[in-house]
């Protein structure tokens, strides 16, 4: 996986981001500490420090600071800058070379796409850098570099170093074209012979890892030979992707195999087995082995009535999947196992019955595309308004348009989280009876649901709610967070009339509102359409800085666990929430979600997944992997870092350079692992 700047120099170039960082470290000969201070204070503005951000990019100051301006071009993500991180590729200098490649990558990334132009210069400019490349840590960021910017030349390059002799190298590349495929990259080229030699078990696990990643997005047939062979590697990492490959390729014939690994000792293996269990389940048209395999799954319900809760990610996986029609016997078999699993071991195990109850049961309702097995299931153990909220959102996701009338009416509801809710399943079936319930929504003081509400009124074409669509429009200069569901309004209701609305959002100062206006431009004119950058002026609001060595210790009814902030590569966004950890604003938020063998997300007290603090923090983008047990910042597009965050349950690489990584789980990562939705947060302490 990535590896950080090595040594001294990795904890110079993030110490000195702000004075409140680690004073121990001392300075290179010719740096000063002001020096790197200016270089974090511009960064977070989203400044160029009137052209002196760029001269020292160049080079104007020496290798170390020459490389950590160059981490701040990659987090202000300026195309404009691209030629003078491209120059950074041709440093004498290994680390600034490094630096360059990470912020070449992070351009490639930019939340408004480049131009086709802007990519080919990068394409060019990485595939001369990467073939003289003698470093292997620079090298392989440029390889990391290539399935972030995923064009034609990028996947090509990838594909002719599969058959690199260098240790380690055909591994990361068979992983980076992995993430160019979900990026979406044709792999039509790529040849399945030296994928099939890194599969090797005398292969190193990083290789072998690789190779499965590549295997599982490549949703080639003629791939299926590989992936059995996977099935049964010793890293349990390997087994998860290998299993997540059948999804797209397997077939009936795959079941058996697949169902062994439901007793997997690993609970997120088994939880990825069942969820492509279900998948295949959805391609049967007559006898399914998939459904039969799943039938194991009943035997996980006395374990998780004795209070092994990690046991419920297969079964939560089934459900969040969902299977057809013919599937709802399963779905009340599996139901049934629980009710009858006999009595729960705690009020922790019979929270977790209760819960899986309702999920299968809303399951059920997706199917019938209306309320019905959510109204009671749980046994009295899930509050009213969760049970709304959840099957309104499965059913918002069917195929069957019955149900509205349960969204219309769940729009008037007292919880926030059943309006937002509702709102999802008006939008997935409209009809006129919502106009009227939506336009009073948008008038209302939940600017949440005003928003959602304005994106469904351009769902149902309700021309006469334009007026508040546009009051909500106006309010978008200081509520930066209307802007993505009124753009789709405005769009869908006024069209190019809507021209100047966008124009003005595209000099917002927040990036986000630039960028939605930008899209929103681009859709109505028919041409490309890029926001500039705009500078944030001194007084934005930043967090404090976290200490050295800061550590959140979250409390649950399952357990504790323990987080060391990256308090010297994302200073802000550690300091962020040890700030809000420290003034007690996590207590009793819940995760309000969790999917199995990706995420466990927490940290929004609506408990609807677009609740924040009230004000939004700028990316802090690290060289720190998405690993297992690696803490992110949740966003809704750049610089929209609140108080959200998510542990990842294995590694995530897709995410590497996209969302602030910021820590990782240092103890209790079993407690993260047996979280499912709705899981409470108790409290979280800080030290020091």
């Amino acid at each position: 996986m990535r590896r950080l700047l090595s040594g001294l120099s990795a904890c110079i170039l993030a110490c000195w981001v702000f004075p409140a960082c680690v004073r121990s470290v001392p300075l290179p000969e010719g740096v000063d500490a002001e020096t790197m201070a200016s270089l974090g204070e511009w960064e977070d503005r989203r400044s160029l420090g009137e052209g002196q951000l760029v001269a020292w990019a160049q080079g104007g100051k020496g290798a170390p600071v020459r490389a950590r301006a160059l981490r701040a071009l990659a987090r202000i993500q300026d195309p404009a800058t691209l030629d003078v991180i491209l120059a950074g590729l041709t440093a004498a200098e290994p680390e600034v070379r490094d630096e360059a490649a990470f912020a070449a990558g992070e351009l490639a990334l930019s939340w408004e796409p480049l131009t086709d132009e802007a990519k080919a210069q990068l394409t060019e400019a990485l595939r001369q850098a990467e073939a003289v490349e003698a470093e292997a840590r620079v090298q392989r960021t440029l390889l990391e570099s290539f399935s972030k910017l995923a064009t034609v030349g990028a996947v090509q390059r990838l594909t002719e170093r599969l058959t690199d002799g260098r240790e380690g190298v055909a591994g990361r590349a068979a992983l980076a074209l992995g993430v160019a495929a979900r990026r979406g990259a044709s792999l039509a080229e790529v040849r399945l012979e030296p994928v099939s030699a890194l599969l090797a078990t005398e292969q190193p696990v990083e290789s072998r890892y690789g190779a499965t990643y590549l295997l599982a997005y490549l949703r080639r047939p003629a791939a299926l030979g590989l992936l059995r062979r996977c099935l049964s590697d010793a890293d349990p990492e390997v087994r998860a992707l290998c299993a997540k490959g059948f999804a797209e390729v397997g077939g009936p014939e795959d079941a058996v195999i697949l169902g062994r690994l439901l007793e997997d000792p690993v609970p997120r293996v088994a939880a990825e087995a069942a969820r492509t269990l279900a998948r295949i389940a959805g391609g049967c048209s007559g006898p399914c082995t998939a459904l039969e395999a799943l039938e194991a799954l009943k035997t996980r319900a006395a374990r998780i009535a004795a209070g092994e809760s990690a046991a419920g990610h297969a079964l939560l996986a089934v459900a969040q999947q969902g299977l057809p029609s013919f599937g709802r016997p399963m779905l009340e078999e599996l139901r049934r196992s629980l009710q009858e699993a006999g009595k729960p071991s705690s009020e922790v195990a019979a929270d977790d019955v209760a819960w899986l109850d309702c999920r299968l049961a809303a399951a059920m309702d997706r199917q019938t595309g209306a309320l019905a097995e959510v109204l009671r299931c749980g046994g009295g153990r899930v509050h009213e308004a969760r049970r709304l909220a959840l099957g309104l959102r499965e059913v918002a996701q069917s195929q069957d348009q019955g149900g509205a009338k349960d969204a219309v009416a769940a729009l008037r509801h007292p919880d926030a989280r059943v309006r937002l809710a509702a709102l999802e399943a008006v939008s997935a079936r409209p009809v006129p009876e919502a106009v009227e319930p939506l336009r009073a929504l948008m008038g209302g003081e939940d600017l949440v649901a005003a928003g959602g509400a304005a994106a469904a009124a351009g769902e149902l074409k309700a021309t006469e709610a334009l007026p508040e669509v546009h009051a909500l429009a106006a309010r978008v200069s200081h509520e930066p967070d209307l802007a993505a569901p009124v753009a789709g309004a405005l769009v869908a209701l006024a069209g190019k009339e809507a021209e100047p609305v966008f124009r003005a959002w595209l000099t917002h100062p927040h990036a986000n509102v630039r960028r939605v206006a930008a899209e929103a431009l681009t859709g109505l004119t028919g041409q490309p359409v890029r926001s500039a950058r705009v500078e944030l002026p001194p007084d934005t609001f930043r967090p404090p800085a976290a200490p050295a060595g800061a550590t959140l210790t979250f409390r649950t009814r399952k357990g504790d666990f323990t987080v060391a902030l990256d308090a010297e590569q994302a200073p802000r966004t550690s300091g962020n929430l040890y700030a809000l950890a420290r003034k007690g604003y996590f207590k009793n938020i819940r995760f309000h979600r969790v999917v199995p063998d990706f995420v466990a997300q927490g940290g929004d007290p609506r408990g609807d997944g677009e609740g924040g603090p009230g004000y939004s923090i700028r990316c802090e983008m690290t060289r720190r992997p998405y690993l297992r047990g690696v803490i992110g910042m949740a966003l809704a597009g750049k610089d929209t870092g609140g108080s959200q965050f998510f542990f990842t349950h294995t590694p995530q690489p897709h995410l590497d350079g996209r969302y602030t990584a910021f820590g990782e789980v240092t103890q209790g990562m079993e407690v993260v692992d047996a979280l499912l939705e709705g899981d409470v947060i108790l409290e979280v302490s800080v030290e020091p």
